[in-house]
């Protein structure tokens, strides 16, 4: 089984060496998802803590929304990173 592997693993390590593995449209797009789901996990707990605070007291709604905006500045940065690359 190894001896069958092992042609196969040194052509494609020949392939590799030649090109990268992924084209740079499909990396970019990658690097925006990756970032996106980022966001979305951090806004997870952000916005739940956010929405007891503001629960309890309505004067913290300007901190809520601004602490809850926040991880979406991780998207802007990939998308400038992107559109500057």
């Amino acid at each position: 089984m190894i001896e069958a592997i092992e042609p196969l693993m040194t052509a494609l390590q020949n392939e590799t060496a030649s090109s990268p593995a992924i084209t740079a449209d499909a990396a970019a797009a990658l690097s925006v998802g990756i970032a996106a789901f980022a966001a979305g996990y951090a806004e997870r707990g952000i916005g739940s803590a956010a929405m007891g605070a503001i629960a309890e007291d309505e004067d913290l709604f300007v901190n809520g929304l601004v602490l809850t905006v926040l991880p979406e500045t991780l998207v802007i940065l990939a998308l400038v990173v992107v559109f500057a690359a």
